[in-house]
């Protein structure tokens, strides 16, 4: 029974959190976004597993859109934040090492910023798919720097912070 009341409790922190920083602490132009929402869908997937993380992202993208809109709502968009969910819980609930960090980095950043979401952009507003591939790579290459060194000051298990989650994690 405790554990669920930890699990309910920290999952609604991190969609609460997954929100503040998507959509007021973020640095958002036309077809691109800079942020660290991020933070939270990796916190749930390190702490809780696939099921946390992919509720972090795809609610906190749906509340956030719902309750905080910047643009039409797109199904799309809610679809691919669960894709990171579940891509950062593949890679980092078990064991974290560096390696791990920087394929659920890349991965996300190819598949779920390049592809999936420059697909969801082209299709909402008719414009080219090539054209917002190619405008969204530097947004990914930052992106893809960023995540990777907070990913490894969170996680790498000889990082005070980690060693900090480890404690909320075991209890």
């Amino acid at each position: 029974m405790q554990k669920n009341v930890k699990f309910i409790t920290v999952t609604a922190i991190l969609i609460a959190l997954k929100i503040v920083f998507d959509r007021f602490l973020s640095f958002s132009v036309w077809n691109q976004r800079i942020g660290l929402s991020f933070i939270a869908v990796a916190l749930a997937a390190y702490l809780f597993g696939i099921y946390s993380a992919v509720l972090v992202g795809a609610i906190g993208d749906f509340l956030g859109a719902i309750l905080f809109p910047q643009g039409q709502y797109f199904f799309g968009f809610t679809a691919t934040a669960a894709l990171i969910g579940l891509i950062f819980a593949l890679g980092l609930f078990k064991d974290q090492k560096p390696l791990k960090i920087v394929l659920c980095v890349l991965s996300n950043q190819i598949i779920c910023t390049l592809l999936l979401n420059s697909l969801w952009i082209s299709i909402l507003y008719g414009a080219p798919f090539s054209g917002m591939i190619v405008s969204r790579i530097p947004q990914a290459i930052l992106m893809t720097v960023v995540q990777t060194a907070v990913l490894c000051l969170f996680f790498l298990p000889k990082s005070p912070i980690a060693k900090q989650l480890n404690l909320l994690k075991q209890n």
